[in-house]
């Protein structure tokens, strides 16, 4: 082999290695940036020789959109599961309903009955939402939240 011919492969490995630098920078900006001239901008960087991929591993965004959208995903569900949490019997502990007047289970009171339209009333309630009908005050039991879901 000629020092020539080892010049040539070597500057043949060269340009192979940052033309497929290159791609690697346009790929990882696809996954990771969302706006396409911030990805332009960053497969532009990475056409400089070397350091343009360098420079834009130091500056690019720490997670991929796929992950970001998973998290936010994650968090809406938790959210989600939290604002629907379940209610539970004072007594028992089961799982109950907010529409439920007793605990199916127990036969605890949880709520107070309209005298008129028969819908289930709050504690604090002094008149029926659904009927206007005015509420007598009697002790019952209230349904607790669930701890822990």
């Amino acid at each position: 082999m000629t020092t020539r011919s080892v010049v040539e492969i070597v500057v043949a490995f060269a340009a192979l290695f940052w033309l497929a630098s290159a791609y690697w920078t346009y790929k990882d900006a696809h996954r990771r940036i969302d706006d396409a001239w911030l990805v332009g901008f960053a497969t532009a960087l990475g056409l400089v020789p070397y350091a343009g991929p360098l420079v834009y591993m130091l500056f690019r965004p720490p997670e991929y959109l796929e992950d970001v959208r998973e998290r936010e995903l994650e968090i809406k569900a938790m959210e989600d599961r939290l604002s629907r949490r379940g209610l539970v019997c004072p007594v028992c502990r089961s799982d109950v309903d907010s529409s439920y007047l007793v605990c199916p289970i127990c036969t605890t009171k949880l709520r107070q009955a309209c005298v008129k339209c028969r819908a289930p009333l709050e504690a604090l309630w002094q008149v029926c939402p659904y009927c206007e009908t005015p509420i007598e005050a009697t002790g019952q039991a209230s349904i607790v939240p669930r701890r822990g879901s």
